[in-house]
């Protein structure tokens, strides 16, 4: 089965690490990885990604 695609590029809680081993980032999982955290977490889990939220607009308010 293949996973969901979530894209961590489009999420609030992604980051990019300093790490180059392990240079992408979740802070809503509080972990680093090689892989996207979708990835990672579905790898894990069998389940997709919980905590994705789209990051806000540049126009649009901060709720």
């Amino acid at each position: 089965m293949t996973p969901p695609r979530i894209n961590c590029y489009q999420c609030r809680h992604f980051y990019i690490t300093w790490d180059k081993s392990f240079p992408n980032g979740c802070k809503s999982y509080g972990f680093k990885s090689k892989s996207l955290p979708s990835l990672f977490v579905y790898e894990s889990s069998a389940a997709p990604c919980a905590f994705f939220q789209p990051k806000p607009g540049r126009n649009a308010p901060e709720p």
